[in-house]
C-alpha cells in the first residue's frame, strides 16, 4: 500500500491533471458570457474537439496537428452557435443544446471507428529544480504542455478582461448591449469573436483528454465535463482568475476516485459519475440565489432564452 505522502502527491498531480479541460472549457465560457452570450454547447465542443484530436493524431502522429484541430473543431461549434444567436436572433439556450447534441451526435459518429485505440500523445515537461522537490515537486511542476497552456489562459483572460481596454469593450457588451452599441462598441463582432474563441478553448480541454489523461477515445469520453464547466463559472463569480482553484478542486475529485482504491478506500463508481451533475446544480441554485453583485453580467438576466 502506498503511503499517504505518495497518494498526496499523486491526488495533487492529478487535481491539477484532471482539472485541466474544465479550466479551459470554463475559462472560455467565462469569456463567452461576459458578453452576454450563454454557450450551453461547451460539452458539444468538447466532444468534437476530442474526437478530432484523435483523428488528427491517427493520422499525423503529431501532438500540435492534433491539438490545433481540436481548437478549430470546438471553435467551428461555437462560432455555429453564436451565429444563430447574434445573426438570425435564435434562443441562445435552445441554440446551445442543439449544438450540444450535433457535436455528440458528430463526435460518436466519426470517432465509431477509432474508439478504444491506443493514442500516444503528450509528454511531461518538467520545470527544473522545482520538480524534485519532495512531495509537491513532481505533482506540480512535472505536467504536459496542455497543463501549463490552461494555466496561462485562464491568466491571459483575466488581464484581458480587467486590465485592458478591449476587455472593458466586452464587459460593456455583457452589462448593456444595446448601451454599448449605441456607443459604438461592435457588440456583434465581438460576441462572435468571443464565444468562438470560447469553443476554441473547449475543444482543447477534449483534447487534453484524449492525448493528456486517457490516451484513447470512446464515446462520452468527457462525462459531463463541459456542463461542469458552466457550472463553475457560477461558482467562479465570472471571474477568471477564481477559475483555477474551482477547476482543481473539481480534478480533486477525480483524482480521488482514482487513487482511493491506494490508500484502501472502495468508492461507488456510480455515485462517483453523478457528481458532474451535482456540481452543476449546486452551481445554478447559487446563481438563482445570489443573482445581484455576483459578477453575473447583467444581459444574462435580461436574455435568458
Amino acid at each position: 500500500m502506498a503511503s499517504y505522502s505518495e497518494i498526496a502527491g499523486l491526488v495533487i498531480g492529478g487535481a491539477i491533471s484532471s482539472g485541466t479541460p474544465v479550466l479551459f472549457a470554463a475559462t472560455g465560457e467565462v469569456l463567452a458570457e461576459r458578453t452576454g452570450i450563454v454557450n450551453l454547447s461547451v460539452e458539444g465542443s468538447m466532444l468534437a474537439g476530442a474526437v478530432t484530436a484523435a483523428w488528427a493524431y491517427q493520422l499525423t502522429n503529431s501532438v500540435l496537428m492534433a491539438v490545433a484541430a481540436s481548437a478549430l473543431a470546438g471553435g467551428l461549434l461555437g462560432l455555429m452557435h453564436v451565429s444563430l444567436v447574434v445573426l438570425a436572433n435564435v434562443g441562445m439556450l435552445a441554440s446551445g443544446i442543439c449544438m450540444f447534441f450535433i457535436g455528440r451526435g458528430l463526435s460518436a459518429f466519426w470517432g465509431h471507428s477509432i474508439a478504444g485505440a491506443e493514442l500516444g500523445g503528450l509528454s511531461r515537461i518538467s520545470i527544473p529544480a522545482l520538480a524534485n522537490l519532495p512531495i509537491i515537486g513532481d505533482a506540480l511542476f512535472a505536467h504536459d504542455g496542455l497543463v501549463y497552456l490552461a494555466m496561462f489562459i485562464c491568466l491571459a483572460v483575466w488581464y484581458l478582461l480587467f486590465r485592458t481596454e478591449l476587455g472593458l469593450l466586452i464587459r460593456s457588451t455583457g452589462e448593456n448591449a444595446q448601451v454599448a452599441s449605441l456607443q459604438g462598441i461592435p457588440v456583434k463582432l465581438i460576441r462572435l469573436v468571443c464565444v468562438s474563441i470560447g469553443g476554441s478553448l473547449a475543444g482543447l480541454g477534449g483534447a487534453h483528454i484524449v492525448l493528456g489523461f486517457a490516451h484513447t477515445w470512446f464515446e462520452g469520453i468527457t462525462a459531463g465535463r463541459g456542463w461542469v464547466a458552466i457550472g463553475l463559472v457560477v461558482l467562479a463569480r465570472w471571474n477568471p482568475l477564481y477559475l483555477l482553484p474551482v477547476a482543481y478542486l473539481f480534478g480533486s475529485v477525480v483524482a480521488l476516485q482514482l487513487n482511493a482504491q491506494a490508500a484502501g478506500i472502495t468508492v461507488s463508481p456510480y455515485l462517483l459519475s453523478m457528481l458532474p451533475y451535482i456540481f452543476t446544480i449546486i452551481a445554478l441554485t447559487f446563481a438563482h440565489l445570489s443573482r445581484h453583485g455576483s459578477g453575473m453580467p447583467a444581459e444574462l438576466t435580461r436574455t435568458g432564452s
